[in-house]
């Protein structure tokens, strides 16, 4: 793999996203540009409205672009794809289906026929039930596999989002406030867990998020947006903490201080005033 497509894996260029609504059209973003490497983690951060949710949708090919263009490993986003894997905050599980049955459905759909991109001929049972398998202990939910949604907590139902999508070897993990309903200990955990399967994955994750400690402690890059409408990118803070991290001995590590503020300072000073307005 060439050095250009590592450094640049992801490449958003001039792109602007205007809805049609009652009222006219609404601007939600305009000349976003950024560039993702392959393995990094990117947090986008910023007030309600400034278009994160859009810009991930966006990566996914969930919605196409009113201008600009969106590269993914030297291909354009055109669409929804297996390379770009979602979790949501509602984890949209089946829930008459066990949780290894709602993974299942995800590896037979891209495994279990033949791959018109690769030529890959289609795997069997067995391989499809292995890949199943190695998805749900890779998120520690070996245990739970026979259990439904309905028989398990929220943190649990995340994981299965989670291993839903990683069972489809992703080129890229894109998670939309995927801790965002959870309570703080559970939500740590996860934090933790999910560290420990980018390591172990080596994915490119792009993450939506509104909780600064979560951008800090999870990225290699915080993209900071400004407020909607016609949002674009304020400011990109490269976080350079080693990995493995850990939460309990960065809380004092001033490295992690230094970031975690300066991510403060433009949310609520530089973009401060939707929170005044919204008083």
């Amino acid at each position: 793999m060439s050095d250009n497509l590592t450094s640049k894996y992801i490449e958003i260029q001039g792109v602007e996203q205007t809805f049609k609504t009652k009222k006219g059209p609404y601007c939600a973003l305009q000349n976003v540009n950024l560039t993702v490497a392959k393995g990094e983690f990117v947090a986008l951060i910023g007030h309600s409205g400034c278009g994160k949710s859009t810009l991930l949708n966006l990566i996914a090919g969930l919605t196409l672009p009113t201008e600009g263009s969106l590269i993914c490993a030297n291909r354009e986003i055109a669409g929804p794809g297996p390379d770009r894997a979602v979790v949501f905050q509602n984890h949209s599980l089946l829930p008459w289906l066990t949780c290894f049955e709602n993974v299942y459905l995800a590896v037979e759909r891209v495994f279990g026929a033949a791959n018109k991109t690769t030529g890959a001929a289609s795997e069997n049972k067995a391989q499809l039930k292995a890949r199943t398998d190695a998805a749900l202990a890779l998120v520690g939910l070996t245990a739970a596999a026979q259990k439904r949604p309905g028989e398990i907590s929220g943190g649990m139902k995340q994981r299965v989002g989670i291993a839903r999508a990683l069972c489809m070897e992703p080129k890229v993990l894109l998670l939309d406030e995927p801790f965002g309903a959870l309570d703080a200990l559970t939500r740590a955990k996860l934090q933790d867990e999910l560290l420990a399967v980018v390591a172990a994955t080596q994915s490119t994750v792009v993450m939506v998020t509104h909780d600064v400690d979560e951008a800090v402690l999870l990225s290699d890059k915080i993209v900071m947006m400004t407020n909607g409408p016609s949002a674009t990118i304020g400011e990109i803070l490269s976080v350079n903490l080693p990995r493995p991290r850990n939460r309990v001995e960065l809380a004092e590590d001033r490295a992690y201080v230094h970031y975690r503020k300066a991510v403060i300072d433009f949310l609520y000073t530089r973009q401060g005033h939707v929170e005044k307005t919204a008083a």
